[in-house]
């Protein structure tokens, strides 16, 4: 009788098992999926989870005598007109921290150096300059800015490079100034609030702004590698000592993402260096509509110019587990568990991703402070953006496979 029910007993447990492991064929795709995508679970929240002890953001500041003069501003620009106003309106609101404002324009056509000579009538420490023609292996935003580095104040202990789609409130040098010289910064970028105000750039936009979110943790996080370190050249004070020692813009200069080669370069020479947010105290309208923001703002998002190949493989990786995949798995797997399918592949699968996709609405919600749609049409459509992730996900992977020939209104 015991031979018996040891028989039956493992009968029945090599029934259970051949049951377990005898998957269909979707069991076994949804098998495979899930081991792409479990580990880089893992990464995204060991990111997402320093959220709550990250640096505050910034808040505006008054200006103290101690400060007077310390800043240079360097302003690159080609053809701008249509949008730098706001930049030279709110640059004129900065108080004495600010010695001089050098507008380097890279010959305008649209009378952009016009409007500069205008707010030049009213606030002497604007100063308009045309930078030399571009040197063989520079792209021209770094240029610019080596170029108005060169030229600054050799008083000024800081140069502080700000781009023509920027509008700074007041406050915002004197506060990066306290938080630069407090926490003994040497290099300081800042993550705006943007403006966005046509449909398809509000539904666009912040799942181009997630894969940043997703790859490199919030603004504020202070724990990443120099290699891994994220920027935001839109608004960088740096040390001058610091440029000296870097040979100014050099190590930036063929990078179409150089604001983020320029700081991990700096970073990775022992710099203590910070990506802040700074959403109330600067704002950005980058671009017009999605098309604009697809074309414009996606080529560099890559940031292949300041990563190895297998740091960009490995981000794509990511990306693709996390935030491409999910809203097509969560459908899958619900599916298939709503026509009987109930193996357990099928249901971690609609759990895990059911988890990311509620993820991704949570941080939708984290990221509305850091969007002005006061002047938006369809603003609703910003709640819907995680519908778009895919669409992010496919950008990068395009913008990784391909080298700009145009940039910023030149071509290479």
């Amino acid at each position: 009788m015991t031979t018996t029910f040891f028989r039956v007993g493992f009968y029945s447990l090599g029934l259970i098992h051949s049951q377990a492991f005898a998957f269909s064929g979707e069991d076994a795709v949804l098998v495979g999926l899930l081991i792409i995508q479990l580990p880089a679970i893992a990464i995204l929240l060991s990111r997402l989870l320093k959220g709550p002890t990250r640096h505050p953001p910034l808040e505006p500041q008054s200006p103290r005598p101690g400060l007077f003069g310390q800043v240079s501003v360097v302003v690159p620009t080609l053809n701008e007109a249509k949008r730098i106003s706001p930049c030279l309106e709110g640059l004129t609101r900065q108080t004495y921290e600010v010695r001089e404002i050098t507008v380097v324009d890279s010959r305008s056509t649209d009378g952009t150096p016009a409007l500069v000579q205008e707010a030049q009538q009213s606030d002497p420490r604007f100063r308009l300059m045309t930078d030399d023609p571009l040197p063989s292996g520079w792209v021209g935003r770094p240029w610019a800015l080596h170029s108005g580095f060169l030229a600054s104040s050799p008083h000024s202990e800081w140069i502080l490079g700000i781009d023509a789609d920027t509008i700074p409130h007041p406050g915002l040098v004197c506060s990066l100034l306290e938080t630069a010289i407090a926490e003994d910064y040497d290099l300081i970028t800042l993550s705006p609030r943007f403006i966005l105000n046509y449909p398809g750039e509000i539904w666009l936009q912040p799942a181009l702004l997630m894969t940043l979110v997703y790859r490199f943790g919030p603004a504020g996080d202070q724990d990443n590698p120099p290699e891994r370190k994220m920027a935001n050249g839109q608004c960088c004070l740096c040390r001058r000592s610091l440029l000296v020692q870097l040979d100014g813009y050099t190590s930036a200069r063929s990078s179409f993402c150089d604001d983020v080669t320029l700081v991990r370069h700096a970073a990775a020479r022992g710099a203590k260096v910070g990506f802040l947010d700074g959403a109330k105290v600067l704002k950005v309208r980058m671009y017009d509509g999605m098309k604009e923001t697809w074309d414009e703002w996606g080529r560099s998002l890559d940031l292949k110019d300041a990563a190895t190949k297998g740091q960009v493989w490995g981000d794509l990786w990511l990306l693709t587990a996390v935030q491409g995949l999910p809203l097509f798995m969560l459908l899958i797997s619900g599916l298939l568990v709503a026509n009987g399918n109930t193996t357990l592949p099928a249901l971690i699968s609609l759990g895990v991703n059911g988890f990311l996709v509620a993820i991704r609405i949570a941080l939708n919600w984290a990221i509305a402070p850091s969007y002005d749609l006061s002047q938006a049409t369809a603003r609703w459509l910003f709640w819907f953006s995680p519908l778009a992730d895919p669409l992010a996900v496919l950008r990068i992977f395009l913008s990784s496979s391909q080298t700009p020939t145009r940039w910023r209104g030149r071509t290479y």
